[in-house]
């Protein structure tokens, strides 16, 4: 239920669209989501918000910034690109002062979480172009976030939440998984968009673990997830001859003849351990 003094009264969405020019680029990967029922539910799946500070990224019109400001979560701080947005979330900063901070840039390029306190959350409709990018990024500061519940293309959602030995099964995966606990919540169709996209679209939650790699863990395993999955039809002994091959594989007790995507979160674990150590506790580049 909306909060007293909420966003109820306010200009429709469509008018606000209107008034602003605000058509759909696909350039910045834009597809509106203006339901509120919707936007409503995607807000409820990231749990009780009472006390946390959530930041959006890409809030268009601001569909989605109408209900996080509906509810109980102390501040809202929406991150756009787009001028034209910028323009319509000032409007909507401008009566919720207290609660709601537009940052004007490029969120592949910002260190979100320095952006408000902890807890803190992310709950957005990703663009489509930089959905992927942008989730790789907070997962490797995975201790600073409560919770992501983001929306990606099905195949993103897909491919995050993948089991192994499955066709989304991949990189992806492993690095969502392995930090955090992921679940894809919510299917939206596409006619629930302005413009409708090609495509399903999907919510997934990502819990992180309360224990998360160090940087240098990170990006072993980045290293090894790269080499494994780069060359998928190749025995693992192949794929990761640049790593260290056989004499890798050895040290994390995995059979060469393997291929990537029969392996467990477990055991990739056990390759990014190994392979820091091969390295000298680095994983630099």
């Amino acid at each position: 239920m909306p909060l007293p003094g909420g966003t109820a009264d306010l200009e429709p969405l469509r008018e606000v669209i209107a008034r602003h020019g605000l058509d759909a680029r696909k350039a910045l990967g834009q597809h509106f989501l203006l339901d509120p029922g919707i936007t409503t539910r995607i807000a409820a799946l990231a749990g009780d918000l009472a006390g946390r500070h959530v930041v959006e990224v890409g809030p268009g019109p601001g569909g989605l910034t109408r209900a996080l400001l509906d509810s109980p979560a102390e501040t809202v701080t929406a991150v756009e690109i787009d001028p034209r947005a910028v323009a319509v979330i000032g409007e909507l900063a401008a009566l919720f002062p207290q609660r709601l901070r537009l940052v004007e840039a490029d969120a592949t390029r910002q260190d979100l979480a320095a952006l408000c306190p902890a807890p803190r959350q992310v709950v957005a409709n990703l663009p489509y172009n930089v959905g992927t990018p942008l989730l790789v990024g907070w997962l490797r500061q995975a201790a600073q976030w409560e919770r992501l519940t983001l929306m990606f293309q099905m195949e993103v959602a897909e491919r995050i939440c993948a089991a192994p030995d499955t066709p989304h099964y991949g990189r992806l995966a492993v690095l969502a998984q392995w930090t955090s606990v992921c679940a894809l919540v919510m299917r939206i169709p596409p006619g629930a968009f302005s413009p409708p996209p090609k495509v399903y679209s999907a919510v997934v939650s990502l819990t992180p673990h309360a224990t998360q790699p160090d940087p240098a863990l990170f990006r072993a395993m980045e290293q090894v997830t790269a080499a494994a999955f780069g060359q998928r039809r190749k025995m693992l002994r192949g794929a990761l001859r640049p790593l260290g091959g056989e004499t890798l594989l050895a040290a994390a007790g995995i059979s060469g003849e393997r291929r990537a995507e029969t392996l467990d979160i477990a055991e990739f674990d056990r390759l990014a351990h190994c392979h820091l150590a091969r390295i000298g506790g680095r994983a630099d580049g």
